[in-house]
C-alpha cells in the first residue's frame, strides 16, 4: 500500500470533475511474485481505472502464496481510493 500511496497519480481529469471513489482492481500473484491479469471490477470513472492499473502494473513483485510448501498463484482483489483534499 505504501508503494501505491507514493506512485499514485490523481487524473487531472477526474480531479477538474470533482470525481472521486474506490477502484476495486484484481490481478493474479504468479509464482514468481509478478503481477498478471489485472482488470477492473468496479470504479466510478476510466481514468482512475486506468491509473489504478497503471500503479498496479508497476508494483514491485509480492512474496508469493505457497501451499504445502511451494509457491503458488493466488487471485488478490485490492482497492484503491482517490480521494480529493
Amino acid at each position: 500500500m505504501k508503494f501505491i500511496k507514493t506512485n499514485l497519480s490523481y487524473p487531472p481529469s477526474a480531479a477538474r470533475k470533482g470525481i472521486q471513489g474506490r477502484v476495486m482492481v484484481s490481478f493474479i500473484v504468479e509464482k514468481d511474485g509478478s503481477a498478471s491479469t489485472i482488470t477492473v471490477l468496479s470504479s466510478p470513472d476510466n481514468a482512475l481505472s486506468r491509473e489504478a492499473v497503471r500503479v498496479v502494473k508497476k508494483m514491485p513483485k509480492w512474496t508469493p502464496a505457497r501451499h504445502e510448501g511451494k509457491p503458488v498463484r493466488v487471485k488478490f482483489v485490492m482497492p484503491v481510493t482517490f480521494r480529493l483534499r
